[in-house]
């Protein structure tokens, strides 16, 4: 999830009252939450609007002051926090099956390679995380050296799931059967990312714990004495192969390609972080053929065609 930090007018939310300085919405992000439909909880408008009284219950709750201003992603809002003097954030997520299991994975991974969870209140949605450096993330490093930072994380990361935590392949399925419904999937995409999957399948799969979201905006800087480090964020996890953790290093900042073709910087990308999060490259090529395939289903129900046609690409850069 990347953090947008301008906001663009959109619909009024009132404040929510708090100690320190008061929390205002930003209208775009409002604006944006607002159009996710209900899954599995509440739509964006209906949740949306309880975020300011989620926000000042958390405060209340955690003795926490306001501290900054507030940064957003695609369905969480991050408040800066003092308690006491200790710097945290404050993060209150729209309520979806990706992230019902965010802090059980930070709970389990328990700052290692990833923020530090200080509390948690599932059933509202919101965690108290470490502050870290939101200024500092992967999106100026070249992306190759990137995806050795990741890769390493990844390697860190990948501890056996607890059976909480959805299956891969009992996840992917439903977007597999959509998949085979929509013409707008190229019919040698669809017949390729299903025949995988199925070989796949057939075959026992680890059951380690996946981010599934690990890209260049997900790390960030640790701030803490003995943190100064890059650690990861936003988890959405499931278990299964970790090969499905590779996806997100290829498709981010496509343009950046150094020269090279795309199918080469591309592959180039792949291997140099499986190999250093310890993947099979064959595993990691097969895994992400079948999630390029899946995000290319996903991107016809969202129309966007620039994606999808990036994402295309991709398959036919990672299939001989």
């Amino acid at each position: 999830m990347g953090w947008n930090a301008h906001p663009l007018p959109g619909p009024e939310v009132t404040p929510a009252r708090s100690p320190g300085r008061p929390v205002a919405l930003p209208p775009n992000w409002v604006q944006r939450v607002t159009g996710h439909a209900a899954d599995g909880g509440p739509s964006g408008a209906d949740w949306v609007r309880t975020v300011p009284t989620l926000i000042t219950h958390a405060l209340e709750r955690w003795g926490l002051v306001v501290d900054g201003e507030p940064r957003t992603g695609w369905t969480a809002i991050v408040i800066p926090v003092l308690r006491g003097t200790e710097a945290l954030a404050l993060k209150v997520t729209w309520p979806h099956p990706e992230g019902r299991h965010e802090h059980l994975a930070l709970r389990l991974w328990d700052g290692h390679a990833a923020v530090r969870m200080v509390a948690a209140d599932p059933g509202a949605g919101t965690l108290l995380l470490e502050r870290l450096d939101a200024d500092t993330d992967l999106t100026t490093m070249p992306p190759e050296h990137g995806c050795t930072v990741v890769g390493g994380l990844l390697g860190e990361l990948g501890i056996p799931a607890p059976a909480a935590v959805a299956d891969l392949t009992a996840y992917l399925l439903p977007h597999l059967e959509r998949m085979a419904s929509r013409p707008e999937v190229p019919r040698r995409i669809a017949e390729r990312t299903i025949s995988l999957f199925d070989e796949l399948a057939a075959e026992a799969q680890p059951t380690t714990l996946l981010h599934t979201d690990l890209h260049y905006e997900n790390v960030l800087r640790g701030r803490e004495p003995g943190r100064d480090r890059w650690l990861a964020i936003d988890p959405k996890p499931v278990r299964g192969h970790p090969g499905f953790d590779v996806l997100p290093l290829l498709w981010n900042r496509p343009d950046e390609l150094e020269g090279h073709s795309f199918r080469t910087a591309m592959r180039r990308r792949l291997e140099i972080t499986a190999e250093a999060a310890g993947i099979d490259v064959d595993m990691a090529y097969a895994w992400s053929l079948v999630r390029a395939g899946v995000e290319v289903s996903w991107s016809t129900a969202l129309e966007e065609a620039e994606q999808r046609t990036t994402l295309i690409a991709l398959t036919k850069a990672l299939d001989d």
